[in-house]
């Protein structure tokens, strides 16, 4: 399914297998997990794996058929809050030669759009304490500190 939005030639869909590829090198962009970006093959596997979970999908942002943002997005269902279910933002990478545009705002509003359709009563998304330039955009977005995050490396 694709989204046309406010920035000329942008939508935004749901990758396909085919879009690995670019995808891997818009998280090699962003310098994920020190450069340690998946082999093609070994993407490949774990997309297929997510599909099968029932909502927690990769999207890709185009503009004229070239891949320039990336996000994932899982809708997570809830025995506590209602019953009303909660969405989670991960993995947030808008290319370089592109920043600065709106893209990384429309991708945003698209997933929160998303998530209140689907009844979510809340939004999460963790940022690298370091990325001081990403918390700014996401509080203009109407995200705001919460508490805290907690992570234990496992490896």
């Amino acid at each position: 399914m694709a989204s046309q939005l406010g920035v000329e030639g942008l939508g935004i869909r749901q990758a396909l297998r085919a879009d690995l590829g670019d995808v891997l090198g818009l998280y090699r962009q962003l310098d994920l997990n020190r450069n340690e970006v998946l082999p093609l093959e070994q993407a490949e596997r774990i997309l297929a794996k997510m599909e099968l979970y029932p909502d927690y999908k990769v999207y890709v942002a185009e503009i004229n058929s070239d891949i320039v943002g990336t996000f994932a997005l899982a809708v997570m269902d809830n025995l506590a809050h209602a019953g009303k279910p909660s969405g989670l933002l991960e993995d947030v990478v808008v290319g370089t030669g592109y920043r600065g545009k709106g893209i990384g705002r429309l991708m945003m509003e698209y997933a929160l759009s998303y998530c209140r359709k689907q009844g979510c009563y809340k939004v999460a998304l963790s940022s690298n304490l370091a990325r001081e330039g990403a918390h700014a955009f996401y509080e203009r977005l109407g995200f705001r500190k919460h508490g805290y995050s907690f992570l234990v490396e496992l490896g």
